[in-house]
């Protein structure tokens, strides 16, 4: 049986939960990132959309670009996950839900042209511009 992750946001209004092994994990430089978060950077889990489902709550969503809807609680703001339909077949988790984010670390860098030139954060990691899909 494939190892089943758990997370939710933080008030409790919204869990959810994947199967699979975790990887496919990268820190994100976007702006947009930034700014929806609050955070200097947002670290992403990419799965297979058949494997997650939201276990309790129904998420509200944003669409922050036109190739990405974010997922996040209508009580507390917590985004939670983000869709492209440009890859209808995967949806990015955040790491920082997970119930246990200590097992996922992260693999890579994506959009580092955005990245803030005072942050060092695991530099030893491979990086990319921009985001291949």
């Amino acid at each position: 049986m494939a190892n089943i992750h758990t997370g939710g946001c933080h008030c409790g209004h919204l869990r959810y939960q994947f199967s699979g092994p975790l990887h496919d994990i990268a820190h994100c430089h976007c702006s947009i990132c930034r700014r929806v978060s609050g955070g200097i950077v947002t670290t992403w889990i990419t799965v297979p959309a058949s494997a997650f489902q939201w276990t309790k709550g129904t998420p509200a969503q944003y669409e922050s670009s036109s190739t990405g809807v974010r997922n996040f609680c209508p009580n507390c703001g917590a985004q939670l996950t983000f869709m492209n339909p440009l890859s209808p077949e995967s949806i990015d988790v955040t790491i920082a839900t997970f119930d246990h984010p200590e097992l996922a670390p992260a693999e890579r860098h994506i959009w580092t042209d955005s990245r803030l030139p005072w942050l060092h954060l695991d530099e030893h990691l491979p990086g990319e511009a921009e985001e291949t899909l």
